[in-house]
């Protein structure tokens, strides 16, 4: 007999009304009273369960009664609506096959688990429901990207990952090399001589794929990278990992308000698929995770995103009558208290625009005032900057005198600037950190638990706590 999957009993329960059907997957918990007995069970395929209803007729009845939760069964039997019911269908049980079962050291029970519990045991952790409800969103989430910039004519590029060029700098970069730690080759002045490495030169896994992206949308007009991002910093906050996802689109003939344009219809855009393909996984977040998450998402969707530049912002900000921790400067970032309270003042999202040159990268385009850059952040209610961009630099001299007064090394990306000699446009393009929409989208607080197996410092493992080693004699390490 063919499997069933719990997916498509949800999508349409009445085609299978009364039919013999076979279910293969995992208990979540286990009720009997010697007379009778239920199942809550799940296949992984949706968030919700079924419930397997088994009688004492069954042969190893006092086996099933018995089961642990995270076991995994087969069952048999007849599926059948229960509208009556606080449960709109069940299976009840002809045949149920252990397939394996947990012992009694299994860590996850019926119960609620705190996050920084299920932390510490990353590859057990999709089993409960609240990351069932978390890595959903996620999947959905990447389709919505990949749904709204496919549907708007953008290419999908795959830039390098090993790279010698970065917009990021290499401080910030993880180095790659296929030489000897024990035997390497040393230049007459003593230095590491990375001719003889794998590349010919020092190498690096990338920090971003902007700059490469920059090419191909000279050459097709509208794409975007989707992918893996590394960066060295030692950071222990909620919102850094050392390994994340970015979305990087390039637009050639786009001015900042057209890029500004695209980040709002695109942010609506991936919010409202959420909302639509998983109403079940918000409403538990909304209800276990974070309390008006569904008013904030839909309110989202609905808002005029305000535009104001970085200089009105600091204006605003110093009429506060506030407090601040950090005092907002016109030369400066603005932090996160700040963030909070624009939010706040404007009733919803905000596009910071024309921000200080001296504190923004050397590839952002400069603008007549000779202070200020053609830069924007986007920052939302209650998460603070959630996107990142500009209008590139196209006047090659221009961008010269900037990697110049920056002391960027143009070594590895003269290519970079002959973009500007070679056909070059008004161009724009803006990065989002996956992981921070997730964060967004379903209330949780920390990176750490948007990221199936999260890489922070000190943190390479599906990991056990330090005291938890002895009780195991085995763990699993990507070294």
């Amino acid at each position: 007999m063919k499997i069933t999957l719990v997916r498509d009993i949800e999508k349409d329960s009445k085609a299978f009304d009364q039919k013999q059907v076979l279910v293969a997957g995992w208990v979540k918990s286990v009720r009997a009273n010697g007379s009778v007995g239920f199942i809550d069970f799940t296949d992984g395929t949706c968030f919700k369960g079924l419930q397997i209803v088994f009688e004492p007729t069954l042969k190893n009845f006092d086996v099933i009664e018995k089961l642990n939760t995270g076991s995994s069964i087969s069952c048999k039997g007849a599926f059948v609506l229960t509208p009556e019911n606080r449960q709109p269908y069940e299976l009840r049980a002809t045949e149920v096959e252990v397939i394996s079962a947990t012992d009694a050291e299994y860590p996850l029970q019926k119960k609620r688990h705190s996050v920084e519990f299920l932390r510490d045991m990353a590859y057990l952790r999709p089993r409960t429901n609240t990351f069932q409800a978390v890595f959903r969103i996620r999947s959905v989430a990447a389709m919505a990207i990949h749904t709204y910039f496919q549907e708007h004519g953008f290419l999908y590029v795959h830039t390098p990952l090993i790279t010698c060029t970065d917009c990021e700098g290499s401080d910030q970069m993880f180095k790659v090399t296929t030489l000897d730690f024990n035997n390497l080759p040393k230049t007459e002045d003593g230095k590491v001589d990375f001719s003889k490495d794998l590349f010919g030169k020092q190498a690096f896994i990338t920090g971003s794929g902007q700059l490469h992206g920059e090419a191909f949308a000279l050459a097709f007009n509208k794409i975007y990278t989707f992918g893996p991002t590394f960066r060295t910093e030692n950071s222990n906050t909620k919102i850094h990992a050392n390994e994340f996802w970015m979305i990087e689109p390039e637009m050639a003939f786009c001015d900042l308000e057209g890029l500004m344009d695209t980040e709002e219809e695109m942010l609506k855009f991936v919010v409202g698929y959420v909302l639509e393909k998983c109403p079940n996984e918000l409403a538990f977040c909304d209800k276990f995770i974070s309390g008006g998450l569904l008013d904030k998402l839909n309110k989202l969707v609905s808002s005029d995103f305000k535009r104001v530049s970085h200089h009105n912002c600091i204006d605003i900000l110093k009429k506060a009558n506030k407090k601040w921790e950090f005092e907002p400067s016109y030369d400066e970032d603005i932090a996160k208290e700040h963030e909070k309270y624009l939010t706040e003042y404007f009733g919803g999202p905000v596009f910071i625009t024309d921000w200080p040159k001296d504190i923004k990268a050397y590839y952002m385009k400069l603008n007549p005032d000779g202070k200020t850059v053609a830069a924007v952040d986007l920052i939302v209610p209650e998460a603070g900057e959630l996107m990142g961009g500009s209008q590139r630099e196209e006047d090659y001299n221009k961008l010269a005198e900037r990697m110049n007064q920056m002391g960027v090394d143009r070594t590895n990306i003269e290519w970079y600037l002959n973009l500007r000699k070679f056909g070059g446009c008004v161009h724009s393009g803006f990065g989002m950190g996956f992981e921070r929409l997730i964060i967004y989208l379903t209330g949780m607080e920390n990176i750490r638990d948007v990221i199936p197996f999260p890489r922070t410092p000190n943190n390479c493992l599906y990991w056990f706590k330090e005291n938890e080693y002895e009780k195991y004699s085995f763990f699993y390490s990507f070294d």
